[in-house]
């Protein structure tokens, strides 16, 4: 009797086990969804008019229209800077790159910062990067290179390419790449992609490609698409580097833009490859692609610019770049953002999207998860920019990380003090004095814009702009609005105090 009983027992559990298994398994699927893979993309100097769908005149992106078609295109993104290693900072960190000393192009990340790839390996992603990188040295070595920010594989460049570009495969020699660069970057990711999903796993890829920045250069094919620009057409000598020499050189400006404009279709020709990739891997649906720039156009291709200022400036053609975003699961019909975004905001919504918590430390972007969802007609925060420098160049301040670490290895065309490659630099700041929160400024909140110039005294220069009516920021409303701006200088001041007190390392102790 004792073992017919058991065996009815062991009858029960074996038809009960399938049962209990499939209930674990739903609440399991309802709290832990599938993760998106996702891929950010970013234009070096790429402006905000340099695209067929904000109306450019002879540029073909045809598929970057087409994402800003389908997809979400935001029309109010900003670059954390108007250089770019900052923004490339930012976009790693979700803060503000003055509050870890990348000023400025040169400036390494500190290695204390808590990347997005970390975070994104830690939540079961397997990561990796492709391109430009212009945080540190991406030698093997270097505190600050690619795999010590949380990218498990890399080929990389310290700085920015052209054709055939040396690249290191994670930190070991530069060697040459033959071909276009940016369908290269593509090319070496599909091939992580291939890996990733042959072990299930989701994936984090970062491409930031070297176009369109200067020096120039395109393939016959694409130079040939833009060889009858307007003879009225940037017709003015501008001053930029010769992939010759790798000095500066003066040519006319709609030569320049031919090479250039070649670069910015091939770059938009491999945004095309990769989205056909994901889509022969059925994967195109559950993944996140988000493209935009690094900063506003430079000095040598302005030409179609309809807004004040260029690279290196607050002015909204230093700041407002190109963005589109596609992720087909969770945007199903087109939407048109006018709300304000900055490129502090990707580690927030990632971290958002994917159910993580953020770092414990001042974050200065927010989630754009509303955005994606259509309801976010507006920002909840202001965004500040701030154009700052070490203080006095960084004069008798210590190095913070050994100057043999910073030094770079992989060469470029353009020579900077007689070398073609670059070395970096951060320091050590341990108090806050009144000189250091001088530098170009701004704080943007859903309509109005203050910018400032020069010091922290009564000969500053503050300007303010109502964004909305005047994007070109032709009309200072400083003398008739200013106990507004007085309230919004207070906003900016609080905040760089935020930035300087991060700047010691506070964050870190």
């Amino acid at each position: 009797m004792k073992k017919i009983t058991q065996n009815l027992l062991y009858l029960f559990f074996i038809l009960l086990f399938p049962v209990v298994i499939s209930c674990q398994q739903e609440n399991q699927d309802q709290t832990n969804p599938a993760l998106p893979n996702v891929v950010l993309l970013l234009g070096d100097d790429h402006g905000w008019d340099e695209t067929g769908y904000n109306g450019h005149p002879y540029l073909q992106t045809p598929v970057l229209d087409e994402m800003a078609a389908v997809g979400l295109r935001m029309n109010r993104f900003y670059s954390a800077s108007p250089v770019c290693s900052p923004t490339r900072g930012s976009i790693i960190t979700g803060r503000h790159p003055n509050r870890y000393g990348t000023f400025t192009p040169g400036y390494s990340i500190r290695p204390e910062e808590i990347s997005i790839a970390s975070l994104m390996k830690d939540a079961g992603y397997t990561t990796a990067h492709y391109g430009k990188w212009h945080l540190g040295p991406v030698k093997t070595g270097s505190p600050t290179n690619p795999a010590a920010l949380g990218f498990e594989e890399y080929i990389s460049h310290d700085n920015f390419f052209e054709m055939d570009p040396p690249l290191s495969n994670n930190g070991a020699e530069p060697v040459i790449f033959e071909g276009e660069s940016s369908e290269i970057l593509v090319r070496e990711a599909k091939k992580f992609m291939d890996k990733a999903m042959e072990k299930n796993e989701p994936f984090f890829v970062v491409i930031w490609y070297g176009s369109p920045h200067e020096p120039y250069s395109g393939t016959p094919e694409d130079l040939a698409l833009y060889e009858d620009l307007p003879e009225n057409f940037g017709d003015r000598m501008v001053n930029l580097t010769s992939n010759e020499t790798g000095s500066r050189v003066e040519r006319l400006q709609r030569d320049v833009l031919q090479e250039r404009f070649a670069e910015i279709t091939a770059m938009d020709r491999s945004i095309g490859q990769l989205r056909d990739y994901l889509e022969e891997k059925g994967q195109r649906s559950n993944t996140l692609l988000w493209y935009f720039g690094d900063n506003g156009t430079p000095q040598e291709a302005n030409a179609t610019v309809p807004f004040r200022g260029q690279k290196g400036d607050v002015y909204e053609g230093g700041i407002r770049v190109p963005a589109v975003l596609e992720w087909p699961a969770k945007i199903k019909q087109p939407i048109v953002s006018d709300a304000n975004a900055v490129s502090s905001d990707v580690m927030p919504t990632l971290l958002d999207i994917i159910g993580a918590d953020l770092p414990d430390r001042p974050i200065d972007g927010i989630s754009l998860l509303p955005m994606m969802e259509n309801r976010m007609p507006q920002r909840t925060a202001p965004i500040a920019f701030w154009n700052g420098r070490p203080r006095n160049g960084g004069e008798g301040l210590e190095d913070y990380i050994d100057p043999d670490l910073q030094k770079g290895t992989t060469p470029l065309v353009k020579l900077m003090g007689g070398i073609a490659t670059r070395n970096f630099k951060n320091f050590h700041q341990t108090d806050i004095r009144e000189e250091d929160f001088s530098g170009p400024r701004a704080l943007l909140d859903n309509q109005y814009k203050l910018v400032i110039h020069g010091g922290t005294g009564e000969d500053a220069k503050r300007e303010l702009f109502d964004i909305r009516s005047d994007p070109a920021e032709e009309k200072n409303l400083i003398d008739t609005q200013s106990e507004l701006a007085g309230n919004m200088e207070d906003q900016l001041r609080s905040w760089q105090q935020s930035v300087l007190e991060s700047l010691t390392e506070a964050d870190y102790k």
